[in-house]
């Protein structure tokens, strides 16, 4: 009688137990895929924050996001970016100080979006602080802001 019992309690406790297993594995997964995501993002900046440093900004204007596009026209773009960048030199250093993941954005559509900010010194000015925002377009990561404050 006692075995019988333990098999019954041994069932009910794996019949409690099995959900938090399978929401722990599907927890797993989520942050699997979360870190995929997050690198795929990362990657994306740091490729398009290469076209900005080597003065590229046509070709950054090329590889940003539709929503970017259609906000601001390619040679203004290039007007602007040219204005804020070329006095500040060359990057010495860039370190990402935060990261933070949306599904909404004020004045942007619905969607996946990381706000990524880097410290960052330039030749001529030794604390800055870069914004970039990357979204999934398409499946892709690409970059649909960027400010230099």
């Amino acid at each position: 009688m006692k075995s019988y019992l333990n098999r019954i309690f041994l069932v009910a406790l794996m019949g409690v137990a099995l959900p938090y297993f399978s929401a722990a594995q599907t927890e797993s997964v989520k942050a699997e895929e979360n870190l995929a995501e997050k690198k795929a993002a990362l990657e994306s900046v740091e490729s398009w924050l290469t076209l900005i440093d080597a003065t590229k900004y046509n070709k950054s204007w090329d590889a940003a996001a539709k929503l970017f596009q259609d906000n601001v026209a390619k040679a203004d773009w290039k007007k602007s970016v040219e204005g804020v960048r070329a006095p500040l030199g060359k990057v010495v250093s860039r370190t990402m100080v935060a990261q933070r993941y949306l599904t909404k954005m004020p004045g942007a559509p619905d969607g996946q979006y990381v706000i990524l900010q880097y410290a960052t010194v330039f030749e001529n000015k030794k604390e800055a602080m870069e914004t970039v925002i990357p979204l999934v377009e398409n499946g892709e990561w690409k970059v649909s802001g960027y400010h230099v404050k």
